[in-house]
């Protein structure tokens, strides 16, 4: 963890180590939000519920927008202001008092953290290149789950004291956090020579020569997106499924919740980085993908099994279920990254990875539903549905992968002729 916070690469470094804090507020808020806006603040939880739909569904636009100015302002630019943004939206929150003043702030809240994960890729994307872009946004991806399980730990403090004023002061603790991950940003460009000409708009002056690609005319990328859209919804897993499944439908204890947690967040950890190797290459990336969704398939019916057999047996099962589930996890993060970079137009890279971001979005919108209306209410039937569509959407991507990387070495074999 020290060697990829403090990294000697100056880019990655910057970006490390405003991951920390912008993460640690992340573990805190998610931690007693809820308690929060309905103990606190007195909402009643449907609002609450509307109120994230609503912000989610901000959050899809603005994860498109974001791209476009990215290419337009500098991703650095972009994920300064957002980061601002967010530390401003979450001390908001501290002054709530009605559903329309929460609404409106969770809609600049989310709205906020989807802009700096766009610019985050963008960044990524304009700066490194080949197999780097990928492993850097896998150190990335282990240094956030680590810090928001720290998050969460520091949580306890609030939640044992089960005070207003406990909650309130978390919250207020978010938003300076979030504001700490704007200091290590200030002035990048101006510290890292070379970054303000990776980022100048486009790029498109040494692109002169040729037409710029539109990420929504081009099919191959739309499609992926739109399939990794599917392929997310499998985070609604671990935060909406699980706790609801263990706590209605099986016989083991509520703690295995946060059992699970700490399994996910180790195993993420310890193998995210290791997933991605090789994943710069198209065939292999959409491979993994389906590897993932493959592995996922079986977490799903190994959940469903888990219900009704008791306390031992039940608590096994569902360990080897988000065994599978985090394999399936890290697999299809690396395979989705390498993809949303490598098919992207460099010259375009913001845009791209805008609607990247969308597809992400849209699953994560869609996820609580999905998984509600079919593993939780329906059993096995439904965790056997929601196995096949992950293992459908991972066949799928494989072959536009495949098809992908054989027009690539078509065209690289008549440049080279």
């Amino acid at each position: 963890m020290i060697k990829r916070v403090f990294p000697a690469e100056p880019v990655y470094r910057a970006l490390a180590l405003a991951t920390v804090p912008a993460a640690l507020s992340t573990g805190l808020f998610i931690s007693v939000s809820v308690l929060y806006f309905t103990r606190v603040v007195g909402l009643g939880a449907g609002i609450v519920g509307t109120g994230l739909t609503v912000a989610g569904a901000v959050g899809v636009a603005t994860s498109y927008l974001g791209g476009r100015l990215a290419d337009r302002l500098g991703a650095d630019r972009v994920q300064l202001g957002a980061n601002v943004m967010q530390a401003l939206a979450l001390l908001a929150f501290t002054f709530v008092n009605s559903a329309g003043a929460f609404v409106a702030v969770a809609c600049a809240a989310v709205g906020a953290q989807r802009l700096q994960r766009v610019a985050t890729g963008a960044l990524q994307a304009r700066w490194f290149t080949g197999e780097d872009r990928v492993k850097v946004r896998a150190q990335l991806r282990v240094v956030t789950n680590v810090s928001i399980g720290l998050g969460t730990c520091l949580a306890a403090i609030a939640l044992t004291l089960d005070t207003a004023s406990a909650y309130r002061s978390t919250v207020a603790a978010t938003a300076f956090l979030a504001a700490a991950a704007t200091i290590p940003l200030f002035g990048l460009r101006g510290r890292v020579s070379g970054l303000a000409v990776a980022l100048q708009a486009g790029d498109r002056r040494g692109n002169a020569d040729r037409t710029v690609r539109s990420p929504l005319r081009d099919r191959t990328y739309l499609s992926i997106a739109a399939l990794n859209s599917v392929v997310a919804m499998h985070f609604g897993i671990q935060t909406v499924a699980l706790p609801l499944w263990i706590t209605r439908s099986t016989d083991a204890p509520a703690a295995m919740v946060s059992v699970l947690m700490v399994v996910n967040t180790a195993f993420v950890a310890l193998f995210q980085v290791r997933a991605s190797r090789g994943t710069h290459d198209l065939r292999r990336a959409g491979q993994t993908v389906r590897r993932g969704t493959l592995v996922l398939s079986a977490g799903c019916l190994v959940l469903a099994a888990a219900g009704d057999v008791g306390v031992g047996v039940s608590v096994v099962l569902l360990i080897v279920a988000e065994l599978f589930i985090s394999s399936a996890e890290v697999w299809c993060e690396a395979g989705g990254w390498g993809l949303a970079f490598e098919l992207a137009d460099p010259a375009n890279a913001g845009a791209y990875q805008g609607v990247s971001q969308t597809g992400y979005a849209l699953g994560g919108m869609a996820a609580p539903v999905v998984v509600t209306v079919t593993a939780v209410q329906h059993g096995l039937a439904g965790w056997a549905l929601l196995a096949g569509i992950f293992v459908a959407a991972g066949l799928m991507v494989a072959a536009q992968a495949e098809r992908a990387a054989g027009l690539r070495r078509r065209l690289e074999v008549d440049l080279a002729a």
